[in-house]
């Protein structure tokens, strides 16, 4: 991966969410949600950042945030998409549901729509099993989907703003 030059301003901004923690090295996963809030992913320019703040190794926040898979040291389209691929959401079709997103957006697992409005990943588990399968696009959870919906779910968001109505 190419290396990046984090603007100043990026900087800074790391560097107040690492004061929001008392730049204390046991709230590493909160600074780390709080920063890829901000900036939408964690490369490893900032995961420096974040190490020299909060005084630990480059390769603990590495670890950290290669681990969980809800970080990413990817760049997200604008709506990112997350099929779980736990147990219950591919045994119920999650397989069939993230085949039916990758052929209507044309991309693969990683990629993102050269628009940037979508980008598709995989979760290990969302802990909604009982919905079974889950998809979340940003934060929003749809439950029980089918590749019958995965139509109607995209529409939502082409417009750049999401409706409220529920697919169940």
């Amino acid at each position: 991966m190419p290396k990046i030059k984090l603007a100043e301003k990026t900087i800074e901004l790391i560097k107040e969410i690492c004061a929001q923690f008392n730049n204390k090295e046991g709230e590493l996963i909160n600074v780390l949600h709080g920063v890829q809030h901000q900036l939408g992913y964690l490369p490893a320019e900032v995961q420096e950042v974040i190490a020299k703040e909060l005084n630990m190794s480059v390769a603990k926040v590495y670890g950290v945030v290669t681990f969980y898979s809800f970080f990413t040291m990817l760049p997200q389209g604008e709506n990112p998409i997350s099929i779980c691929m736990g147990t219950a959401c591919y045994v119920r079709g999650a397989e069939q549901v993230l085949t039916e997103f990758k052929r209507q957006l044309n991309i693969e697992v990683g990629q993102t729509t050269p628009d940037g409005k979508f980008s598709i990943n995989c979760l290990r588990c969302v802990g909604a099993c009982g919905l079974a399968p889950v998809v979340l696009v940003g934060e929003r959870v749809y439950g029980r989907v089918s590749p019958q919906q995965v139509n109607k779910i995209i529409a939502e968001y082409q417009d750049g703003c999401a409706s409220n109505a529920k697919i169940a």
